[in-house]
């Protein structure tokens, strides 16, 4: 039986991914991206107008990934504060892996400086989603100033995608937590769920 491959539009996200993962999204260009997913230019430009817009594309993709992940811890019905712990500990994972650039909204935010650009507005995306979600659970465990205490988290978890590019990886995971423990713990009356 043969394996039929994926929808070319797929293949070309799949292919810019891999390489935007190992590089960088300035550093690759299209006509890479083109080669590596086995493509033509007018094939690639017929699904997406640009390169930015498949940044764009390749941006929301991995939006995508992380939304429905916590939709599947809520579904699952872990309380706020798992769902917590299991963000900090994906964040510290993703920063203990081989080959580990930084996070991928970070870099593409470096990249991409100017306001207004189609890039900056896919990482404006996800940073209002992160804030959001963030904020959605520390109100459920009752935090006082949620909005602010998910800055202080965000900030928390910015600084270990940093330090796992930058420093030791082996430690991002369990300091994230811990850290994130203790700032919750901070804004909460009520003990944390161990």
């Amino acid at each position: 039986m043969m394996n039929a491959q994926p929808p070319v539009r797929d293949r070309i996200l799949a292919s810019a991914t891999r390489l935007f993962d190992a590089d960088s999204i300035r550093s690759v260009s299209a006509d890479k991206v083109i080669s590596d997913a086995g493509t033509t230019k007018v094939t690639f430009y017929r699904h997406f107008r640009s390169k930015d817009h498949l940044v764009v594309a390749y941006l929301d993709d991995q939006l995508g990934q992380l939304q429905a992940a916590v939709e599947r811890e809520r579904a699952a019905g872990r309380d706020a504060c798992a769902v917590l712990r299991r963000l900090a500990a994906a964040n510290g994972n993703a920063a203990c892996r081989p080959g580990f650039r930084g996070c991928t909204f970070i870099n593409a935010a470096a990249e991409y400086p100017a306001d207004g650009s189609l890039v900056r507005d896919a990482v404006d995306r996800y940073r209002a989603w992160l804030h959001a979600v963030v904020a959605d659970l520390l109100t459920d465990l009752g935090a006082d100033r949620p909005h602010v205490v998910a800055d202080q988290l965000i900030m928390l978890r910015d600084g270990a995608m940093v330090h796992g590019f930058m420093g030791d990886p082996a430690s991002v995971t369990d300091s994230l937590v811990t850290a994130g423990r203790a700032i919750i713990s901070a804004h909460v009356r009520a003990p944390l769920p161990a």
